[in-house]
Parts: structure tokens; sequence; C-alpha cells
């Protein structure tokens, strides 16, 4: 099993939720509302005010899944949320070496 987490612009929600649920296997997801920021050598400040002050609400997903359906999920991911802008976000995957449901079927 695989562990699917994305950093997302909160705008971007509404459709990836639409169209991740349109992909066979999807499990369902757990939404969070985060605070991040960019790295120092990726934007410029124009003083340590801003850098410490420049954090922006995102959103924090996290999906556990079959192995066969990670890749599927991240490279929708990426195709939903990009702008090119920088902030963007976020999309990575770890395993999951053993998971349970808690929900009887």
């Amino acid at each position: 099993m695989m562990e699917v987490k994305a950093v997302i612009r909160p705008n971007k929600l509404p459709l990836l939720r639409t169209a991740l649920m349109e992909i066979p296997g999807f499990p369902g997801m757990t939404v969070t509302k985060v605070e991040g920021c960019s790295a120092p050598n990726r934007t410029s400040k124009a003083n340590i005010k801003e850098e410490l002050t420049d954090y922006s609400a995102k959103v924090k997903i996290e999906i556990v899944c079959n192995d066969e359906v990670a890749q599927i999920l991240m490279d929708r991911i990426v195709a939903i949320c990009q702008t090119t802008q920088i902030g963007d976000g976020v999309v990575w995957c770890t395993e999951v070496p053993k998971a349970f449901f808690i929900a009887k079927n």
C-alpha cells in the first residue's frame, strides 16, 4: 500500500475532488487546512518581515491506496492543481507497510 500526500491551493480542491472520484479504486481522502511558505531561494523577498509573514493558506490531502492507484492519483493531482506559478504545492508518495480499514464490510 502507498500513501499519497499533496499540499495544494484551496481553490483547486473542488475540481480535484471531482476528478479523483472518477478514478476506479479511489479510496477516499483526508483533507486538512494548513499554511506554508516557499523556500527562500524560490522567491525574492524584500526584507525579513516579508520572509516571516509570507505564509499562505493551503490544503493537505492524504490518501492511502493500493500501489496500482498511487501513480494515477499523483498524475491527476499534478494535472488538476498546477498553474505554473510558485506556490502551486507539492505531491509525494510513501510506502505504507500495513494499513487496515476500521469499518467492516
